[in-house]
């Protein structure tokens, strides 16, 4: 993983903020999707990316609890509800994914869960 220094924001990169709404840090995270793949060799996720991120980490690391508290954590945000979709999907649950497809303004997937998955993680990466 490769820190840069940025003057931009990127959606899939957590900012943590301090009084004010102030920057804690001038460094931002900007991961490829081989880094975020290579990244799954850890115990945890890297803790300033996304919560949409860290929700699709903890998936490919099987903990679909963790992997769905993220993606809801962030209610609202459309990479997470995307996320929160592909989960609902996985659980089975194809109502509920549905759902979360619309509020993510996605189409329900037809490709397999890792194909989905592997769509996600690049599109919110690369």
């Amino acid at each position: 993983m490769e820190f840069r220094s940025s003057t931009f924001t990127s959606p899939w990169i957590r900012h943590e903020t301090g009084r004010g709404g102030l920057p804690l840090t001038g460094k931002d995270i900007a991961m490829t999707f081989s880094e975020f793949e290579a990244a799954l060799a850890g115990k945890e996720p890297p803790a300033a990316l996304h919560l949409a991120l860290q929700a699709l980490w903890w998936d490919a690391k099987g903990d679909w609890d963790k992997a769905h508290q993220c993606a809801q954590t962030d209610e609202g945000d459309p990479s997470c509800d995307w996320v929160h979709a592909y989960l609902h999907r996985k659980e089975g649950d194809a109502s509920n994914a549905g759902y979360w497809y619309r509020r993510a303004g996605k189409p329900v997937a037809k490709a397999s869960l890792d194909e989905e998955w592997r769509a996600i993680a690049r599109a919110l990466t690369d």
